[in-house]
């Protein structure tokens, strides 16, 4: 099978969305598909309207039997898509919707109008959770499609995933070590984090890991680690590699990220492989992976006080914390993995192609 994908900027890890669009293109290789990256400019929003000439033209001159194309890079496809040959499927790869995103209701209104054509230009969808699906139900027929979770397996050279013996030892470790892991924009909600933890009047750590995506809003959350009396119990990492990322999971109790909206979270799952419950947020897909108060916990990602009630005590008891960590350890070893997702979704595009013939 011949399959195309496009992308903004080039093909890598640097958030899930990438990830999952990286291991995706892995395990077609892998299964002998030949398959060709199309990388689009990455510009500010307009200017991005602006690349559907151009994206036309690229798109053309591919020889493929399917096209992914990744639902981020809407704006650039957004006329070109009824410009294209109609014999070959176009199958968009939907992570989030962008106008779900916190904008003002002007931004958000003209948004959502673009992104709601482009998806009525697909031929086909790939969702990363049944949340995802539904949020493009309200605005096209969602169908044909197939849902392929996210995986998390990544760090299985890592020592991933973590047994029981070395889940009990760490639980009894010395202060509540809590880590995020995300890029660092209003959306993730790392501010709601800090809020939640600045009430816990109990002993905790807190390590943020990510690339500052946004910089007004990281030097944000420096400025309000400062205010509320917590930046010596902060650590802002940057972005790590796996290896270091690898030993900062492996070292810590909680996992926590209460974005304003996740489509799934790759992280978290991740973080559930090496034992880690899941502070989530309840808006989004997050409740396909995570079991409220059994293998993590779903917060109102607006109430910084769900988000205390729920830490603090575990700062306390370090039993309890030990029976959420094996339960989401087990969660994450019953979750599917990279090559699994990435089957499911081959033979999913299999039988679209078969179907255009």
């Amino acid at each position: 099978m011949r399959v195309g994908l496009v992308v903004y900027g080039p093909l890598d890890d640097r958030s899930g969305g990438y990830r999952y669009d990286s291991e995706l293109v892995g395990g077609l290789r892998a299964a002998g598909d030949d398959v060709t990256v199309v990388s689009l400019p990455e510009r500010p929003y307009r200017k991005r309207l602006r690349d559907n000439v151009t994206a036309v033209r690229r798109l053309r001159a591919l020889d493929v039997d399917v096209l992914l194309q990744d639902e981020l890079c809407h704006p650039s496809l957004v006329g070109a898509n009824a410009l294209l040959d109609d014999e070959t499927p176009v199958v968009s790869v939907v992570h989030h919707l962008n106008s779900l995103e916190r904008f003002r209701a002007w931004r958000r209104h003209a948004r959502r109008a673009v992104e709601t054509r482009y998806l009525r230009s697909a031929d086909a969808f790939v969702f990363n959770s049944e949340t995802t699906k539904r949020t493009v139900a309200a605005v096209t027929d969602p169908d044909p499609s197939v849902v392929a979770h996210p995986a998390g397996d990544r760090f299985a050279s890592f020592g991933a995933p973590l047994d029981d013996d070395e889940i009990r030892a760490r639980a009894a470790d010395g202060p509540l070590r809590v880590v995020t892991v995300c890029n660092l924009e209003p959306r993730k909600n790392v501010d709601g984090l800090l809020r939640g933890l600045a009430r816990a009047r109990d002993d905790w750590k807190l390590t943020v890991v990510g690339a500052a995506v946004d910089a007004d809003y990281a030097d944000s959350l420096s400025a309000l680690a400062v205010a509320r009396g917590i930046d010596d119990r902060v650590t802002f990492a940057g972005r790590l590699s796996d290896a270091d990322l690898a030993a900062t999971l492996r070292e810590s109790h909680l996992f926590a990220l209460p974005s304003h909206y996740e489509g799934f979270g790759i992280a978290a799952v991740e973080a559930m492989g090496f034992g880690l419950p899941a502070l989530v947020s309840s808006a989004g897909g997050a409740s396909e992976l995570v079991t409220h108060r059994e293998d993590g916990f779903l917060v109102d990602p607006t109430d910084p006080a769900e988000l205390t009630d729920a830490v603090a005590p575990l700062c306390r008891n370090r039993r309890r914390l030990q029976s959420l960590a094996i339960s989401a350890r087990d969660r994450f070893l019953a979750h599917p993995t990279w090559d699994e997702t990435a089957a499911t979704v081959r033979s999913f595009l299999l039988d679209i192609v078969g179907g255009a013939d």
